[in-house]
């Protein structure tokens, strides 16, 4: 394990190229994903076919040789394992039953039951093992709890959290009852994944910039510290990368708390400020722009190049700085490799 590129990085060894990944790497811009897609019927059947979902993990893997896999799924399948009605709508995204007031938390079901439903995730991670080159490594993800919770008080997602926002002022307790529920949910899903075989963990909180500062500690760093906790009382070797979205100056507080081996950077910060301040704590992932991959040229390969020199003095793990798009040109991506290594 020791000798994946990927792993040593979260190790905190600095390499001389940076493994490469990136966020929805397989997706709606490959062609071969949109076959796949379309062969399995759905979005939600799709992710819950063990055997379609790992051909679509695999699949950026043929194209591209990127140094690691992460697992196709949803960050919206716990709250549907949880008894959430989910659905997704073409060109719309998700839509969710609604949690507004406590009845409606009442109604979801027991954290150990879960697994009734996220069983075929469990089996997908088993087939991807099997499957992935030796030094690849999977990565195995959930949502965090407050984004997940921000979908299941909208019922969608919105632009500024105010559903959930309102509820976290509003009603305090029932929001709170959601948080500690989704986070139970989450350690348990996400352990499921590493006995199943998931080398690395990631936490994606997509909406934590949303979030006031005043209430940042207590609603995204402390249930991102329980999970890492919990994860790391079972499996201490396992890595676990954390992506606190638009959090600002709220990086390093979420850093030095939770204490992941590594965070991911969104395309607003600063290298020059993350390499000072962060790397010397721990692994950076990021954080190119995902419009660059629309753009290709020139501009492309200087910012790619930009971002292997801005965190080349500490341990990096080259990504994009939030996920790529499907309008993005899979030439591009060939384009960003050669960019990164050379």
């Amino acid at each position: 394990m020791t000798e994946k590129p990927l792993l040593r990085a979260l190790k905190g060894e600095t390499l001389p190229v940076p493994p490469v990944w990136m966020m929805r790497q397989a997706g709606r811009y490959l062609p071969e994903y949109r076959s796949t897609r379309a062969q399995a019927g759905s979005f939600l059947d799709l992710c819950y076919n063990p055997e379609l979902a790992a051909e679509v993990t695999l699949q950026p893997l043929r194209r591209y040789s990127f140094d690691a896999a992460i697992l196709f799924a949803d960050i919206l399948l716990v709250p549907q394992a949880l008894g959430a009605d989910l659905t997704f709508v073409q060109g719309e995204g998700p839509r969710l039953s609604t949690i507004t007031r406590a009845a409606d938390l009442a109604k979801l079901g027991p954290v150990e039951d879960i697994d009734e439903v996220l069983s075929p995730i469990y089996e997908t991670v088993k087939l991807l093992r099997r499957e992935l080159p030796a030094d690849v490594p999977l990565i195995g993800f959930a949502g965090a709890p407050w984004t997940v919770a921000t979908y299941m008080i909208a019922g969608k997602g919105t632009p500024d959290q105010a559903p959930a926002r309102r509820m976290m002022y509003g009603d305090p307790a029932t929001f709170e009852a959601l948080l500690d529920r989704i986070t139970e949910a989450t350690i348990h899903y996400l352990l499921q994944q590493i006995d199943a075989g998931a080398e690395v963990v990631k936490l994606f909180d997509s909406w934590a910039g949303a979030l006031p500062g005043p209430v940042f500690a207590k609603y995204a760093i402390a249930p991102a510290k329980r999970i890492v906790d919990s994860i790391r009382a079972k499996h201490p070797d396992v890595p676990i990368i954390g992506f606190p979205r638009m959090a600002g100056g709220n990086y390093l507080p979420y850093v030095q708390a939770t204490g992941v081996q590594c965070v991911a950077l969104d395309t607003s910060v600063d290298p020059a400020w993350a390499a000072r301040e962060l790397q010397p704590h721990t692994c950076v992932q990021g954080n190119l722009d995902p419009l660059l991959l629309v753009q290709g040229g020139d501009a492309l390969t200087k910012a790619a190049k930009a971002v292997v020199k801005g965190f080349s003095g500490g341990p990096h793990i080259f990504n994009l700085g939030h996920g790529i798009t499907p309008d993005a040109d899979p030439d591009n991506v060939h384009r960003m490799l050669e960019a990164v290594r050379g």
